[in-house]
């Protein structure tokens, strides 16, 4: 299964990450269960990080020991299950019929 952590991101998140950046991106690129992660751009806004695992745990984990979070560049977060369908890594492949 795919759980997305989507993080809502402080307005002044660019101009402050970078007290944080590489903290944050040693526990990312460690996190368990972790595929993909990184803000949306124009505007930095949101950032999404995509785990895979039976559980939401990993991502509210991740999330609860982020220094992101922890020093308020992220306002708000939440972890959803994301059932994926399309694509070599879906978690439910759905193929059309012939």
């Amino acid at each position: 299964m795919h759980y997305l952590l989507i993080y809502e991101l402080a307005p002044d998140y660019l101009e402050r990450r970078g007290a944080f950046r590489n903290e944050h991106l040693k526990l990312a690129w460690q996190a368990e269960g972790i595929v993909l992660g990184g803000a949306l751009a124009d505007p930095v806004d949101r950032a999404m990080l995509l785990f895979e695992g039976n559980t939401p745990d990993a991502a509210k984990r991740f999330a609860n020991a982020d220094p992101y979070v922890k020093n308020g560049l992220v306002e708000r977060w939440e972890v959803r299950p994301w059932t994926t369908v399309v694509g070599e890594m879906a978690s439910k492949p759905v193929r059309p019929e012939k």
